[in-house]
Protein backbone atom coordinates (compact mmCIF):
# COMPACT_ATOMS: atom_id res chain seq x y z
CA UNK A 1 0.00 0.00 0.00
CA UNK A 2 2.67 2.37 1.28
CA UNK A 3 4.51 1.65 -2.51
CA UNK A 4 1.19 2.35 -4.18
CA UNK A 5 1.01 5.38 -2.56
CA UNK A 6 4.46 6.51 -3.61
CA UNK A 7 3.86 5.66 -7.20
CA UNK A 8 0.41 7.79 -7.30
CA UNK A 9 2.37 10.62 -5.60
CA UNK A 10 5.22 10.16 -8.15
CA UNK A 11 2.74 10.40 -11.16
CA UNK A 12 0.53 12.52 -9.97
CA UNK A 13 4.03 14.83 -9.73
CA UNK A 14 4.59 14.16 -13.36
CA UNK A 15 1.37 14.76 -14.45
CA UNK A 16 0.93 18.48 -12.56
CA UNK A 17 4.73 19.29 -13.92
CA UNK A 18 3.69 18.26 -17.24
CA UNK A 19 0.56 20.95 -17.35
CA UNK A 20 2.32 23.44 -15.72
CA UNK A 21 5.03 23.19 -18.72
CA UNK A 22 2.27 23.18 -21.05
CA UNK A 23 0.46 26.22 -19.19
CA UNK A 24 3.50 28.39 -19.87
CA UNK A 25 4.55 27.45 -23.40
CA UNK A 26 1.04 28.41 -24.05
CA UNK A 27 1.45 31.21 -22.27
CA UNK A 28 4.88 32.20 -24.00
CA UNK A 29 3.72 31.39 -27.44
CA UNK A 30 0.91 33.61 -26.93
CA UNK A 31 2.79 36.68 -25.59
CA UNK A 32 5.49 36.70 -28.33
CA UNK A 33 3.08 35.78 -31.55
CA UNK A 34 1.09 39.64 -29.98
CA UNK A 35 4.41 41.27 -29.83
CA UNK A 36 5.41 39.97 -33.39
CA UNK A 37 7.85 37.59 -32.48
CA UNK A 38 7.98 34.40 -34.93
CA UNK A 39 10.94 33.28 -35.03
CA UNK A 40 10.51 30.81 -32.08
CA UNK A 41 10.45 27.32 -31.91
CA UNK A 42 8.88 25.74 -28.94
CA UNK A 43 9.77 21.93 -27.70
CA UNK A 44 7.15 20.10 -29.06
CA UNK A 45 8.02 21.81 -32.54
CA UNK A 46 9.72 20.09 -35.66
CA UNK A 47 12.39 23.11 -35.42
CA UNK A 48 13.18 23.13 -31.84
CA UNK A 49 16.33 20.04 -32.03
CA UNK A 50 18.05 21.91 -34.56
CA UNK A 51 17.67 25.68 -33.70
CA UNK A 52 18.64 24.39 -29.81
CA UNK A 53 21.77 22.24 -31.13
CA UNK A 54 22.88 24.68 -33.94
CA UNK A 55 25.27 26.61 -31.94
CA UNK A 56 25.74 24.48 -29.38
CA UNK A 57 29.91 23.83 -29.52
CA UNK A 58 30.62 21.36 -26.44
CA UNK A 59 29.11 18.49 -27.77
CA UNK A 60 28.50 17.53 -23.53
CA UNK A 61 25.74 19.35 -23.73
CA UNK A 62 23.75 17.88 -26.42
CA UNK A 63 22.03 15.66 -24.33
CA UNK A 64 18.58 14.68 -23.49
CA UNK A 65 19.21 14.47 -20.08
CA UNK A 66 20.50 18.35 -19.54
CA UNK A 67 17.54 20.43 -18.85
CA UNK A 68 16.36 22.30 -22.10
CA UNK A 69 14.51 25.43 -22.65
CA UNK A 70 10.62 25.72 -22.61
CA UNK A 71 11.64 27.59 -26.06
CA UNK A 72 14.66 29.28 -28.44
CA UNK A 73 13.52 32.59 -29.22
CA UNK A 74 15.59 34.07 -32.27
CA UNK A 75 14.86 37.94 -32.22
CA UNK A 76 15.76 40.02 -35.41
CA UNK A 77 15.48 43.44 -34.03
CA UNK A 78 16.03 45.38 -30.90
CA UNK A 79 12.28 46.23 -30.32
CA UNK A 80 11.73 41.66 -30.87
CA UNK A 81 14.45 41.31 -28.35
CA UNK A 82 13.16 43.85 -26.19
CA UNK A 83 9.78 41.61 -26.29
CA UNK A 84 10.88 38.85 -25.80
CA UNK A 85 12.53 39.42 -22.38
CA UNK A 86 9.26 41.33 -20.88
CA UNK A 87 7.50 38.07 -22.22
CA UNK A 88 9.86 35.67 -20.35
CA UNK A 89 10.10 38.48 -17.30
CA UNK A 90 6.19 38.85 -17.45
CA UNK A 91 6.27 34.61 -16.69
CA UNK A 92 9.11 34.10 -14.63
CA UNK A 93 11.46 32.48 -17.26
CA UNK A 94 14.82 32.73 -16.47
CA UNK A 95 16.29 33.77 -19.38
CA UNK A 96 19.73 32.18 -21.30
CA UNK A 97 21.51 34.39 -23.67
CA UNK A 98 23.48 33.15 -26.51
CA UNK A 99 25.51 34.78 -29.42
CA UNK A 100 27.87 32.36 -30.40
CA UNK A 101 27.45 29.18 -28.52
CA UNK A 102 30.68 28.78 -27.00
CA UNK A 103 30.19 28.59 -23.55
CA UNK A 104 32.80 25.85 -22.14
CA UNK A 105 30.16 25.00 -19.51
CA UNK A 106 27.09 25.53 -21.99
CA UNK A 107 25.89 28.70 -19.48
CA UNK A 108 24.27 30.19 -22.69
CA UNK A 109 21.96 27.51 -23.07
CA UNK A 110 21.54 25.10 -20.19
CA UNK A 111 20.40 25.81 -16.85
CA UNK A 112 20.60 23.44 -13.37
CA UNK A 113 16.83 22.05 -14.20
CA UNK A 114 15.44 23.89 -10.96
CA UNK A 115 13.25 26.70 -13.16
CA UNK A 116 11.79 26.58 -16.55
CA UNK A 117 14.35 28.50 -18.88
CA UNK A 118 13.98 30.49 -22.41
CA UNK A 119 17.08 31.03 -24.81
CA UNK A 120 17.54 33.76 -26.17
CA UNK A 121 19.26 33.28 -29.02
CA UNK A 122 21.16 36.67 -30.72
CA UNK A 123 22.25 35.00 -34.12
CA UNK A 124 19.90 37.28 -36.88
CA UNK A 125 21.06 40.31 -34.48
CA UNK A 126 24.57 40.45 -36.33
CA UNK A 127 24.24 43.54 -38.29
CA UNK A 128 28.00 45.29 -38.23
CA UNK A 129 27.95 49.14 -39.20
CA UNK A 130 31.02 50.71 -39.46
CA UNK A 131 31.49 54.45 -39.50
CA UNK A 132 34.60 55.55 -41.36
CA UNK A 133 34.73 59.04 -40.17
CA UNK A 134 35.10 58.64 -36.57
CA UNK A 135 36.36 54.74 -36.85
CA UNK A 136 33.64 53.31 -34.81
CA UNK A 137 31.31 50.25 -35.63
CA UNK A 138 28.10 50.00 -34.14
CA UNK A 139 28.17 45.83 -33.72
CA UNK A 140 25.16 43.31 -32.59
CA UNK A 141 26.00 40.85 -30.02
CA UNK A 142 24.88 38.25 -32.16
CA UNK A 143 27.46 38.89 -35.33
CA UNK A 144 30.62 36.57 -34.47
CA UNK A 145 34.32 37.93 -34.09
CA UNK A 146 34.69 36.64 -37.78
CA UNK A 147 31.34 38.08 -39.36
CA UNK A 148 32.89 41.56 -37.06
CA UNK A 149 36.58 41.10 -38.56
CA UNK A 150 35.12 40.59 -42.30
CA UNK A 151 32.86 43.51 -42.18
CA UNK A 152 35.74 45.73 -40.82
CA UNK A 153 38.34 44.86 -43.32
CA UNK A 154 35.95 45.34 -45.77
CA UNK A 155 34.75 49.06 -45.22
CA UNK A 156 37.52 50.27 -43.94
CA UNK A 157 39.89 48.23 -46.98
CA UNK A 158 42.08 46.62 -44.54
CA UNK A 159 42.95 49.96 -42.83
CA UNK A 160 41.09 49.14 -39.30
CA UNK A 161 40.58 46.11 -37.21
CA UNK A 162 38.93 45.20 -33.80
CA UNK A 163 41.53 43.81 -31.35
CA UNK A 164 39.64 40.33 -30.31
CA UNK A 165 40.09 36.69 -29.99
CA UNK A 166 40.87 34.25 -32.80
CA UNK A 167 37.63 31.44 -33.25
CA UNK A 168 35.66 33.17 -36.21
CA UNK A 169 32.65 31.43 -34.59
CA UNK A 170 32.65 32.97 -31.16
CA UNK A 171 29.82 35.39 -31.03
CA UNK A 172 31.18 39.16 -30.68
CA UNK A 173 28.59 39.33 -27.10
CA UNK A 174 30.21 36.92 -25.11
CA UNK A 175 33.27 37.39 -26.20
CA UNK A 176 33.38 41.15 -25.18
CA UNK A 177 31.25 40.13 -22.08
CA UNK A 178 34.08 38.35 -20.79
CA UNK A 179 37.08 40.50 -21.66
CA UNK A 180 38.41 39.41 -25.33
CA UNK A 181 41.65 38.69 -25.39
CA UNK A 182 43.45 38.33 -28.52
CA UNK A 183 46.37 38.67 -31.42
CA UNK A 184 46.06 42.81 -30.67
CA UNK A 185 45.87 42.95 -27.18
CA UNK A 186 49.41 43.43 -26.50
CA UNK A 187 49.35 46.52 -28.69
CA UNK A 188 45.33 48.11 -27.93
CA UNK A 189 44.08 46.26 -24.74
CA UNK A 190 40.79 43.86 -24.66
CA UNK A 191 38.18 44.19 -27.08
CA UNK A 192 35.96 45.30 -23.60
CA UNK A 193 38.64 48.08 -23.31
CA UNK A 194 37.71 49.27 -26.87
CA UNK A 195 33.50 49.54 -26.43
CA UNK A 196 32.54 53.04 -25.95
CA UNK A 197 28.68 52.81 -25.72
CA UNK A 198 26.15 49.65 -25.75
CA UNK A 199 22.31 49.56 -25.58
CA UNK A 200 20.86 47.13 -22.76
CA UNK A 201 17.60 45.84 -22.29
CA UNK A 202 17.01 45.42 -18.38
CA UNK A 203 14.68 43.27 -16.15
CA UNK A 204 12.49 46.27 -16.22
CA UNK A 205 12.52 45.82 -20.40
CA UNK A 206 14.03 49.00 -20.64
CA UNK A 207 16.01 50.24 -23.21
CA UNK A 208 19.05 52.02 -22.30
CA UNK A 209 22.42 53.50 -23.35
CA UNK A 210 25.53 54.36 -21.43
CA UNK A 211 24.19 57.42 -19.84
CA UNK A 212 21.06 55.75 -18.85
CA UNK A 213 22.49 52.50 -17.24
CA UNK A 214 24.97 54.40 -15.22
CA UNK A 215 28.95 54.18 -15.39
CA UNK A 216 28.74 51.16 -12.90
CA UNK A 217 26.98 49.40 -15.01
CA UNK A 218 28.84 50.19 -18.32
CA UNK A 219 31.55 48.99 -16.43
CA UNK A 220 30.20 45.97 -15.12
CA UNK A 221 29.11 44.66 -19.15
CA UNK A 222 32.90 45.42 -20.87
CA UNK A 223 34.52 42.26 -18.86
CA UNK A 224 32.24 41.33 -15.74
CA UNK A 225 30.67 37.56 -17.71
CA UNK A 226 27.66 38.02 -19.84
CA UNK A 227 24.30 37.01 -18.56
CA UNK A 228 24.28 38.54 -15.36
CA UNK A 229 23.05 42.16 -16.56
CA UNK A 230 20.58 42.04 -19.66
CA UNK A 231 20.39 41.67 -22.98
CA UNK A 232 22.81 43.47 -24.85
CA UNK A 233 21.49 44.68 -28.11
CA UNK A 234 24.84 46.44 -29.56
CA UNK A 235 28.33 47.48 -28.65
CA UNK A 236 29.53 50.76 -30.20
CA UNK A 237 33.41 49.89 -30.69
CA UNK A 238 36.47 51.38 -31.08
CA UNK A 239 38.19 50.35 -34.29
CA UNK A 240 42.06 50.58 -34.81
CA UNK A 241 44.57 51.43 -37.25
CA UNK A 242 46.18 48.50 -38.51
CA UNK A 243 49.34 48.16 -41.72
CA UNK A 244 48.26 47.42 -45.13
CA UNK A 245 50.96 44.27 -44.41
CA UNK A 246 51.41 42.78 -41.40
CA UNK A 247 54.11 39.47 -40.72
CA UNK A 248 53.23 36.46 -39.65
CA UNK A 249 54.82 33.13 -38.68
CA UNK A 250 54.02 29.70 -37.77
CA UNK A 251 56.21 27.17 -36.52
CA UNK A 252 55.78 23.70 -35.71
CA UNK A 253 58.04 21.09 -34.15
CA UNK A 254 57.89 17.64 -33.23
CA UNK A 255 60.18 16.25 -30.40
CA UNK A 256 60.84 15.06 -26.87
CA UNK A 257 59.60 16.73 -24.00
CA UNK A 258 63.17 18.43 -22.57
CA UNK A 259 63.74 20.13 -25.90
CA UNK A 260 60.20 21.78 -25.80
CA UNK A 261 61.05 22.83 -21.90
CA UNK A 262 63.76 24.60 -23.05
CA UNK A 263 62.38 26.10 -25.84
CA UNK A 264 58.86 27.26 -23.63
CA UNK A 265 61.43 28.46 -20.85
CA UNK A 266 62.94 30.26 -23.07
CA UNK A 267 60.05 31.85 -24.58
CA UNK A 268 58.24 32.32 -21.24
CA UNK A 269 61.40 35.20 -20.61
CA UNK A 270 60.90 36.73 -24.13
CA UNK A 271 57.22 36.86 -25.30
CA UNK A 272 56.18 39.28 -22.68
CA UNK A 273 58.66 41.72 -22.80
CA UNK A 274 58.34 42.04 -26.83
CA UNK A 275 57.54 45.41 -28.10
CA UNK A 276 53.50 45.64 -28.38
CA UNK A 277 53.34 44.86 -32.10
CA UNK A 278 54.48 41.40 -31.42
CA UNK A 279 52.41 38.44 -30.55
CA UNK A 280 54.01 35.28 -29.94
CA UNK A 281 52.11 32.82 -28.85
CA UNK A 282 52.69 28.68 -28.26
CA UNK A 283 50.48 25.72 -28.50
CA UNK A 284 51.55 22.44 -27.32
CA UNK A 285 50.09 19.26 -27.77
CA UNK A 286 50.54 15.67 -26.53
CA UNK A 287 52.29 14.81 -29.29
CA UNK A 288 54.88 17.67 -28.62
CA UNK A 289 54.10 19.55 -31.71
CA UNK A 290 55.05 22.98 -30.54
CA UNK A 291 53.07 26.02 -32.73
CA UNK A 292 54.36 29.25 -32.98
CA UNK A 293 52.12 31.76 -34.27
CA UNK A 294 52.95 35.65 -34.51
CA UNK A 295 50.98 38.39 -35.96
CA UNK A 296 52.38 41.54 -35.47
CA UNK A 297 52.62 45.04 -37.15
CA UNK A 298 55.80 45.80 -38.60
CA UNK A 299 58.69 44.82 -40.91
CA UNK A 300 59.51 41.15 -41.94
CA UNK A 301 63.15 41.79 -41.17
CA UNK A 302 62.48 43.18 -37.32
CA UNK A 303 60.46 39.96 -37.00
CA UNK A 304 62.78 37.02 -38.50
CA UNK A 305 65.58 38.61 -36.14
CA UNK A 306 63.12 38.05 -32.93
CA UNK A 307 61.56 34.60 -34.32
CA UNK A 308 65.31 33.49 -34.67
CA UNK A 309 66.30 34.67 -31.12
CA UNK A 310 63.72 32.40 -29.64
CA UNK A 311 63.88 29.55 -32.56
CA UNK A 312 67.31 29.05 -33.32
CA UNK A 313 68.26 26.33 -36.33
CA UNK A 314 70.23 24.51 -34.02
CA UNK A 315 67.84 22.85 -31.84
CA UNK A 316 67.01 19.14 -32.35
CA UNK A 317 63.42 17.92 -33.87
CA UNK A 318 61.52 18.85 -37.18
CA UNK A 319 61.04 22.48 -38.51
CA UNK A 320 58.61 24.27 -40.45
CA UNK A 321 58.43 27.99 -40.46
CA UNK A 322 56.17 29.81 -42.45
CA UNK A 323 57.17 33.83 -42.64
CA UNK A 324 55.29 35.93 -44.93
CA UNK A 325 53.49 39.29 -45.70
CA UNK A 326 49.95 39.83 -45.59
CA UNK A 327 47.04 41.74 -44.45
CA UNK A 328 45.68 41.49 -41.20
CA UNK A 329 42.21 40.35 -41.89
CA UNK A 330 44.18 37.59 -44.26
CA UNK A 331 46.52 36.63 -40.68
CA UNK A 332 43.08 36.43 -38.80
CA UNK A 333 42.05 33.61 -41.78
CA UNK A 334 45.46 32.29 -41.61
CA UNK A 335 45.66 31.66 -37.44
CA UNK A 336 42.15 30.52 -37.61
CA UNK A 337 42.62 27.25 -39.78
CA UNK A 338 40.38 29.08 -42.75
CA UNK A 339 40.98 28.86 -46.42
CA UNK A 340 39.26 32.58 -47.18
CA UNK A 341 38.41 35.81 -46.14
CA UNK A 342 34.77 34.52 -46.53
CA UNK A 343 34.88 31.94 -44.24
CA UNK A 344 35.22 34.00 -41.60
CA UNK A 345 31.51 34.62 -41.85
CA UNK A 346 30.38 31.17 -41.87
CA UNK A 347 28.77 30.17 -38.53
CA UNK A 348 27.60 27.00 -39.69
CA UNK A 349 30.32 25.22 -39.99
CA UNK A 350 31.35 22.72 -37.53
CA UNK A 351 34.58 24.50 -36.70
CA UNK A 352 35.19 23.98 -32.82
CA UNK A 353 32.39 21.07 -32.41
CA UNK A 354 33.74 18.37 -29.92
CA UNK A 355 33.59 17.27 -26.29
CA UNK A 356 35.54 19.15 -24.15
CA UNK A 357 36.33 20.24 -20.82
CA UNK A 358 38.87 22.99 -20.38
CA UNK A 359 40.59 24.97 -17.62
CA UNK A 360 42.69 28.34 -16.96
CA UNK A 361 45.51 29.77 -15.10
CA UNK A 362 47.85 32.72 -15.05
CA UNK A 363 51.45 32.86 -14.83
CA UNK A 364 53.13 35.80 -12.95
CA UNK A 365 57.16 34.34 -12.56
CA UNK A 366 58.50 32.29 -14.93
CA UNK A 367 58.20 28.30 -14.42
CA UNK A 368 61.33 26.59 -13.82
CA UNK A 369 62.84 24.42 -16.09
CA UNK A 370 62.50 21.27 -13.98
CA UNK A 371 58.47 21.85 -13.77
CA UNK A 372 58.27 22.69 -17.51
CA UNK A 373 59.78 18.99 -18.15
CA UNK A 374 57.57 17.91 -15.68
CA UNK A 375 54.40 19.15 -17.01
CA UNK A 376 55.16 18.65 -20.66
CA UNK A 377 55.83 15.13 -19.65
CA UNK A 378 52.33 14.87 -18.07
CA UNK A 379 50.55 16.23 -21.11
CA UNK A 380 52.73 13.47 -23.65
CA UNK A 381 50.56 10.89 -21.24
CA UNK A 382 46.85 12.29 -22.53
CA UNK A 383 47.20 12.62 -26.39
CA UNK A 384 43.25 14.43 -26.80
CA UNK A 385 44.97 17.40 -25.04
CA UNK A 386 46.64 20.44 -25.26
CA UNK A 387 47.47 23.85 -23.57
CA UNK A 388 47.75 27.23 -25.00
CA UNK A 389 50.01 29.68 -23.97
CA UNK A 390 49.48 33.29 -24.55
CA UNK A 391 51.76 36.01 -23.79
CA UNK A 392 50.85 39.20 -22.04
CA UNK A 393 53.03 42.70 -21.28
CA UNK A 394 53.12 45.54 -23.69
CA UNK A 395 49.77 47.60 -23.60
CA UNK A 396 48.31 44.79 -21.08
CA UNK A 397 50.99 45.82 -18.70
CA UNK A 398 50.01 49.44 -18.68
CA UNK A 399 46.35 49.76 -18.14
CA UNK A 400 44.72 49.51 -14.76
CA UNK A 401 43.29 46.29 -13.25
CA UNK A 402 39.88 48.10 -12.41
CA UNK A 403 39.40 50.19 -15.73
CA UNK A 404 37.12 47.03 -16.50
CA UNK A 405 36.16 44.07 -14.31
CA UNK A 406 39.21 41.82 -16.15
CA UNK A 407 41.79 42.75 -13.76
CA UNK A 408 44.70 40.20 -15.19
CA UNK A 409 47.09 43.12 -16.01
CA UNK A 410 50.45 44.26 -14.73
CA UNK A 411 52.78 41.55 -13.94
CA UNK A 412 50.71 38.52 -15.97
CA UNK A 413 53.49 37.08 -18.25
CA UNK A 414 50.63 34.92 -19.80
CA UNK A 415 47.78 32.83 -19.75
CA UNK A 416 47.25 29.16 -19.91
CA UNK A 417 44.17 27.49 -21.29
CA UNK A 418 44.14 23.48 -20.38
CA UNK A 419 41.73 21.56 -23.41
CA UNK A 420 41.01 18.32 -23.22
CA UNK A 421 39.05 16.98 -26.11
CA UNK A 422 37.59 14.02 -27.67
CA UNK A 423 34.96 13.26 -30.85
CA UNK A 424 32.74 10.26 -29.44
CA UNK A 425 30.30 10.02 -26.99
CA UNK A 426 31.63 7.85 -24.37
CA UNK A 427 30.82 8.37 -20.68
CA UNK A 428 33.21 6.44 -19.72
CA UNK A 429 36.05 7.72 -21.57
CA UNK A 430 34.70 11.38 -20.49
CA UNK A 431 35.14 10.73 -16.78
CA UNK A 432 39.04 9.58 -17.26
CA UNK A 433 39.64 12.44 -19.42
CA UNK A 434 38.37 15.06 -17.19
CA UNK A 435 39.79 13.27 -14.11
CA UNK A 436 43.43 13.34 -16.36
CA UNK A 437 42.68 16.90 -16.70
CA UNK A 438 42.37 17.61 -13.08
CA UNK A 439 45.57 16.29 -12.01
CA UNK A 440 47.26 18.39 -14.45
CA UNK A 441 46.24 20.93 -12.95
CA UNK A 442 46.80 20.17 -9.67
CA UNK A 443 50.39 19.34 -10.80
CA UNK A 444 50.53 23.23 -12.49
CA UNK A 445 49.69 24.87 -9.00
CA UNK A 446 52.75 25.23 -7.48
CA UNK A 447 53.88 27.21 -10.19
CA UNK A 448 50.90 29.14 -11.20
CA UNK A 449 49.11 32.40 -9.70
CA UNK A 450 47.84 31.56 -6.16
CA UNK A 451 46.12 33.02 -3.28
CA UNK A 452 43.88 33.29 -4.74
CA UNK A 453 44.30 30.94 -7.98
CA UNK A 454 42.79 33.09 -10.99
CA UNK A 455 40.95 32.23 -14.06
CA UNK A 456 39.86 34.06 -16.99
CA UNK A 457 36.11 33.87 -16.92
CA UNK A 458 35.72 33.76 -20.93
CA UNK A 459 36.96 30.07 -20.03
CA UNK A 460 34.41 29.53 -18.07
CA UNK A 461 35.29 26.69 -15.46
CA UNK A 462 32.25 24.90 -12.81
CA UNK A 463 35.02 23.34 -10.80
CA UNK A 464 35.81 26.53 -8.84
CA UNK A 465 32.26 26.83 -7.56
CA UNK A 466 28.48 27.47 -8.64
CA UNK A 467 25.38 29.68 -6.98
CA UNK A 468 22.60 27.42 -5.32
CA UNK A 469 19.54 29.43 -6.54
CA UNK A 470 17.53 26.60 -5.55
CA UNK A 471 18.43 27.05 -1.93
CA UNK A 472 17.13 29.27 0.79
CA UNK A 473 17.64 33.18 0.85
CA UNK A 474 20.80 33.80 2.18
CA UNK A 475 23.96 35.72 1.19
CA UNK A 476 24.75 34.12 -2.20
CA UNK A 477 26.89 37.15 -3.15
CA UNK A 478 29.09 36.12 -0.24
CA UNK A 479 28.99 32.22 -1.25
CA UNK A 480 30.02 33.25 -5.07
CA UNK A 481 33.19 35.25 -3.95
CA UNK A 482 35.14 31.86 -3.86
CA UNK A 483 35.41 31.53 -7.49
CA UNK A 484 34.22 35.55 -8.08
CA UNK A 485 37.78 36.71 -7.15
CA UNK A 486 39.41 34.21 -9.26
CA UNK A 487 37.67 35.97 -11.90
CA UNK A 488 37.39 39.30 -10.84
CA UNK A 489 40.20 40.06 -8.34
CA UNK A 490 39.49 43.02 -6.25
CA UNK A 491 36.53 44.08 -8.97
CA UNK A 492 34.15 41.54 -7.35
CA UNK A 493 32.09 43.33 -4.88
CA UNK A 494 31.87 46.66 -7.60
CA UNK A 495 30.17 43.78 -9.86
CA UNK A 496 27.73 43.05 -6.89
CA UNK A 497 26.53 46.14 -6.61
CA UNK A 498 26.10 46.74 -10.34
CA UNK A 499 23.97 43.80 -10.18
CA UNK A 500 22.18 44.71 -6.97
CA UNK A 501 21.17 48.18 -9.34
CA UNK A 502 20.42 46.35 -12.77
CA UNK A 503 18.66 43.43 -11.79
CA UNK A 504 17.80 42.79 -8.39
CA UNK A 505 15.46 40.37 -9.22
CA UNK A 506 18.24 38.07 -10.45
CA UNK A 507 16.23 37.56 -13.98
CA UNK A 508 19.10 36.97 -15.83
CA UNK A 509 21.22 34.17 -14.03
CA UNK A 510 22.74 31.11 -14.68
CA UNK A 511 25.91 29.33 -12.15
CA UNK A 512 27.93 31.41 -12.18
CA UNK A 513 26.60 34.56 -12.91
CA UNK A 514 27.15 37.56 -10.55
CA UNK A 515 24.03 37.24 -7.87
CA UNK A 516 22.46 40.56 -6.59
CA UNK A 517 23.37 41.64 -2.73
CA UNK A 518 20.70 40.42 -0.49
CA UNK A 519 21.67 42.85 2.53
Amino acid sequence: MKLFLLLLSYFVSVANAAQSTNTTTTSLTSCLVSADVHNFSIATSSSYNHLLNFSIRNLRFVDPAIARPVAVVQPGTKHQLQSAVVCCINLLLSIRLRSGGHSYEGLSYTADGTNPFVVLDLMNLNRVRVNLTDSTAWVESGATIGEVYYAVADESGGSLAFPAGSCPTVGSGGQIAGGGYGYLSRKYGLAADNVLDAVLIDSAGRVLDRSSMGEDVFWAIRGGGGGSWGAIYAWKLRLVPVPDRVTTCQLSRSMPSRPVAELVHKWQHVSPALPDEFYLSVTISATVNVTNSSSMCNSSDRFHVRCRYWLDDSRAGTQRVGLCEMSWVESAVRFAGLKSKSDLTDRSTSYGKIYSKSKSDYVRVPIPLSGLTGAFNWLAKEPKSEIFLEPYGGAMDRMPSHDVPFPHRRGNLYGIQYIVGWTKVDDGARYKYVAWLHEFYEYMARYVSKEPTTAYVNYVDLDLGVVDWSGPDRDRAGAARVWGEKYFLGNYDRLVRAKTAIDPGNMFRHQQSIPPSTS
